[in-house]
């Protein structure tokens, strides 16, 4: 089965094809590599906590530089220790050197169904929005392994549903949030400002917070996407499912002309 990722050993991972990035496919596509760290985090905190688990309410990631489409090892500690509350970090390396961080807010739960409720605008289903092929401009493996509806208001903002057709690893159960955050950064290439053949804009972070458990295959993305006037972009996101919203995500930009 193919997957975007092979595990070499307990930190030691290998991406195929699937992750090409769309800036340059002989780079890493972060979004993939998220859902991965994410992943990680998830899993190392169940090996810890199996009795008193808690949930990843919000993370926090750091591109510190490019990831070569080369094997990477990725490192976790926690930061904050806590029976309710912990923040844990995760570190990509490939040779020695950082190229990724997160940081990520586990959050005990509880029966909150009485209070249950949120004004972000609702999503139209997927069968609404039109299918979307990799056409504007965008390269790599990562950009074509999802299935993809989109509607565009114009430059700079447009709503689209991704569903990923390759899971992150062979063999392992990854969570619906992990899934959801594997797909975040997409989000940058949804609402087109300029082409991508004429302005780089990539990120240099993304902050996601999730108030709920995904549910479903598809992943529903509200985006708009600002430039200002000295290189610096902002990516902004409601991330929804088929039940409705639930989260956000937000990107930095650093925009550069051809």
């Amino acid at each position: 089965m193919t997957s975007y990722f092979h595990r070499l050993s307990a930190t030691t991972f290998e991406p195929t094809e699937h992750v090409g990035g769309a800036w340059n496919p002989a780079e890493q596509h972060v979004a993939p590599v998220l859902g991965l760290l994410a992943h990680i985090v998830e899993t190392d905190h169940e090996t810890r906590r199996p009795d008193a688990p808690l949930v990843l309410a919000r993370a926090n990631y750091d591109i510190l530089g490019v990831i070569p489409m080369a094997p990477f090892e990725v490192e976790t500690r926690v930061i904050r220790a806590g029976r309710t509350i912990e923040l844990v970090e995760a570190t990509l390396s490939q040779g020695g050197r950082a190229a990724l961080t997160l940081r990520a807010w586990m959050l005990q739960t509880s029966d909150t169904t009485g209070v249950v409720g949120t004004e972000m605008a609702t999503m139209p289903p997927a069968e609404a929005l039109a299918e979307w092929h990799a056409d504007a401009g965008w390269l790599g493996g990562a950009i074509r392994s999802i299935d993809f509806r989109h509607r565009s208001f114009g430059p700079g903002r447009a709503q689209a549903w991704i569903r990923p057709r390759v899971p992150l690893l062979v063999d392992e159960p990854i969570s619906a949030r992990s899934r959801l955050l594997g797909t975040a950064d997409f989000a940058n290439g949804i609402a087109i400002r300029v082409s991508p053949t004429e302005v780089l804009y990539p990120n240099v972070d993304l902050t996601a917070s999730v108030f709920r458990e995904p549910v479903g295959e598809w992943i529903g993305f509200d985006t708009n996407v600002s430039f200002g006037p000295d290189g610096v972009g902002l990516t902004e996101t409601v991330l929804s499912d088929e039940a409705g919203p639930l989260g956000t995500s937000s990107q930095t930009l650093t925009v550069r002309l051809r």
